[in-house]
């Protein structure tokens, strides 16, 4: 059965014979193939031709033999694989060989089967390697940081000058700014970039729950332990730990956070014994943790130990010049994701976005831009196809009272407009739509549930109410 893979394949051996045979094989089965008939040779080549996919290097070459050869070659950037061919294989050969970076080894004399299924192998790993590269890149693509405004330059260039270092760093900012962002970035150009990064939302685990998700837990510590399970912290051992919404850690977990952070060491729940981490630290928060050590609901020991390296996250509103670069590039990624057409904003289309307060700031924006790709017809989105919330065209509508029978059925058709209205503005976001309508949130979600109001899942806040908020 011939190969479909077109790969590139370069035989360098000084017998005439053998580059004949191989190149026979090879050609059968569909590859192209370059030869050389020394390592001197075949370096020249790969100076001026295509790089190939595959090098078949024998050891025994007139010149520089194929040992040092391949070391030249493992210097070059993207440098193909390389398999070794010896007609005096020993085991020493073979062994310095893969040191040096051969992907595998073979003794002459050679038999076709034996051939094609080590190069099989090689270039299959390659390609898999290569797709592994390129979905990292498509990953941390996702993760970019984007912008010319100088405030996210600024921040910029402060990233890299914190990244190579093992400093711990506390990132300030409103919701939806982009603090992952910048914790992902600062562990990428980090010498930690190999290791894993580990995110925990402080916010979105129960209290009960937290301890156990942070340091692990031994068997039968509480009901439900079922079995030993590892920590976060564990987890992310030699990388970077990101700790999002720090503000909303309780005290007693506070104090095990600033014990790591002192003495490089956890302790899971129900044990009695510590275990040695090596972690970096990364925090963020969209609170005033000073108003919170005013209050007695942040330590301040640990603030001081978090905020070594403060960075601020700019809320939209203060680069607006960076609107139109954002809703083009998240254009761009959304089209490139789903195999579509990407689309251009008109002139009145941009000019009201840059109007819009975009309280739910970058993250409102991507929510916005997908929903219109979906929802425009054509390839251009104007203005009238925008939310009305964003165009600024929106009132809130009153009710056809003569369609309407009752008072109490004017009022809630009026209140439920009133609400959606509120919420678009602020970005689905519950607590800033319920400070701006002067409610508490647990009464808002009230009024969602009772008008069938449904929060779309990744937007805004939907997080159930506090028991303390239900004292409201």
């Amino acid at each position: 059965m011939k190969s479909d893979i077109k790969a590139r394949i370069m035989i360098v051996d000084d017998e005439e014979n053998i580059r004949k045979s191989l190149r026979m094989i090879l050609e059968y089965e569909g590859y192209t193939v370059v030869e050389a008939s020394s390592g001197e040779d075949a370096l020249d080549m790969l100076a001026v031709q295509e790089m190939p996919d595959l090098i078949l290097l024998d050891i025994m070459l007139p010149g520089k033999d194929g040992l040092s050869i391949l070391q030249d070659l493992r210097r070059k950037p993207f440098a193909p694989d390389v398999i070794m061919i010896s007609g005096q294989a020993t085991v020493k050969a073979a062994v310095e060989a893969t040191k040096l970076g051969a992907f595998d080894f073979m003794e002459k004399p050679l038999s076709r089967d034996q051939v094609l299924l080590r190069i099989r192998n090689a270039l299959t790993q390659n390609r898999l390697l290569r797709e592994c590269q390129d979905l990292k890149r498509k990953a941390e693509k996702r993760y970019e940081i984007i912008g010319s405004h100088p405030l996210i330059q600024g921040l910029w260039k402060e990233v890299q000058k914190i990244a190579p270092t093992n400093a711990t760093v506390l990132i300030f900012g409103e919701s939806g700014t982009g603090k992952e962002l910048i914790a992902r970035a600062i562990h990428n150009l980090s010498l930690r970039t190999k290791e894993p990064f580990v995110q925990v939302n402080c916010a979105a685990i129960p209290e009960e729950l937290i301890e156990s998700e942070l340091f692990g837990h031994e068997r039968g510590a509480f009901t439900g332990a079922t079995e030993k399970k590892s920590g976060k912290f564990e987890q992310a051992d030699g990388g970077t730990i990101f700790l999002d919404e720090i503000g909303d850690m309780s005290l007693k977990t506070q104090s095990k956070v600033l014990r790591v952070l002192e003495e490089g060491e956890v302790q899971k729940v129900g044990s009695s014994r510590t275990n040695k981490v090596e972690v970096r630290v990364i925090t963020a928060t969209n609170k005033d943790l000073h108003e919170e050590i005013g209050r007695g609901r942040f330590r301040e020991d640990l603030f001081f130990r978090l905020n070594v390296v403060p960075l601020v996250s700019p809320p939209l509103r203060e680069r607006k010049e960076d609107i139109q670069i954002l809703a083009e590039y998240f254009c761009r990624t959304y089209a490139d994701e789903n195999n579509a057409r990407p689309k251009r904003f008109a002139e009145d289309a941009l000019e009201a976005m840059m109007k819009y307060p975009w309280k739910g700031n970058v993250r409102e924006l991507r929510n916005l831009v997908e929903r219109l790709i979906i929802m425009t017809d054509g390839e251009v989105i104007r203005r009238r196809d925008l939310p009305e919330t964003v165009s600024g065209e929106r009132s809130v509508l009153l009710p056809d009272a003569k369609a309407v029978k009752t008072l109490r059925e004017y009022r809630d058709l009026a209140e439920k407009d009133f609400i959606l209205a509120k919420l678009e503005a602020n970005g689905w976001n519950i607590s800033q739509t319920a400070r701006e309508i002067d409610t508490p949130r647990s009464n808002l979600y009230k009024k969602l549930e009772q008008y069938g109001i449904k929060i779309t899942a990744g937007v805004g806040e939907a997080a159930a109410p506090s028991s303390e908020e239900e004292g409201e």
